[in-house]
């Protein structure tokens, strides 16, 4: 796969499919590129799109940041007191990065799709270049307000345990370990067979456990969106399942109102995944809003 330098010091990893008006999926926190299911973006592809998919910086081939990595307390105080978080970027300097490959590849103007911290990648794009983002979809994401968005109690109180653990240092184990990550916030979906496929590809590519860390505090010291997203006019999505539990529906409500004439759609049985019976429909729903910009 190509990598471009695509911001001072950083580099991305990235794959390009088909061909036709360019399409970039942005992957969420500590989640590689493979993460995009390829029914998804065979499916796009077949509609028209090229479809750019990139690991983020800190995660995958991309560029990882240097230095001593953050421990448990900095990541519990950058949520308890985000102006005092210690972050290493910021999720604007994540958009840049994207402003950055655009760049690289030639492509003025591009339909945007983020998940989860993808969703806030996207968002912050197109509020800093709305020249050059033809289409929005914001997928179980949400604007940055500490109000909205947040993980559910119940959830909140095993994460520690998985989300923040340290992975076994063994093959096995580490897949182990994702798996109960991912079983713990997806919905009833959930193919255990799948996700394991998916986990493999990402550790024959990376290993790295630190750099999620670093995106997670980027998180929680960038500031809120809301205000901001209120400028935005190009046609948006906004995406989110009602099962989530890691972003609630809230922030996705909370997006689509910031956004004058977004539309939202809240999937019953998706919580913070990609559920496959959903995948088509997904397509179809971006492929739509994409259609508006014409």
């Amino acid at each position: 796969m190509p990598r471009a330098e695509v911001t001072q010091g950083i580099e991305l990893e990235y794959e390009v499919f088909g061909e036709g008006d360019p399409l970039y999926l942005v992957m969420g926190l500590n989640t590689q590129m493979v993460a995009w299911p390829m029914e998804l973006i065979d499916d796009l592809v077949e509609r028209g799109y090229q479809v750019v998919r990139m690991d983020n910086r800190d995660i995958g081939l991309s560029t990882k940041t240097s230095g001593p990595p953050p421990d448990r307390r900095q990541v519990l105080g950058s949520f308890v007191r985000p102006s005092r978080a210690r972050a290493d970027y910021l999720i604007e300097n994540m958009a840049a990065d994207i402003a950055g490959l655009m760049d690289h590849l030639g492509h003025d103007k591009v339909h945007l799709v983020g998940a989860s911290m993808g969703g806030m990648i996207v968002q912050q794009l197109t509020i800093d270049h709305p020249e050059r983002v033809a289409s929005l979809c914001s997928i179980m994401s949400t604007t940055g307000r500490r109000s909205v968005g947040r993980v559910h109690p119940a959830l909140l109180a095993k994460l520690p345990a998985t989300v923040l653990a340290v992975p076994p240092e063994d093959r096995e184990g580490r897949i182990a370990h994702s798996l109960r990550t991912w079983r713990l916030i997806s919905g009833p979906h959930f193919d255990a067979t799948r996700v394991r496929e998916m986990v493999e590809s990402a550790l024959e590519r990376d290993t790295d456990t630190i750099g999620g860390t670093r995106q997670l505090i980027a998180i929680a010291a960038s500031p809120d969106r809301t205000a901001a997203l209120r400028r935005v006019t190009c046609p948006t999505l906004v995406l989110h399942g009602l099962k989530d539990r890691l972003v609630m529906p809230s922030g996705g409500v909370a997006t689509a109102r910031a956004i004058r004439h977004s539309r939202l759609i809240m999937f019953p049985d998706m919580a913070h995944d990609l559920p496959h019976p959903r995948l088509g429909e997904i397509a179809e729903e971006i492929d739509r809003n994409a259609s508006r910009a014409a």
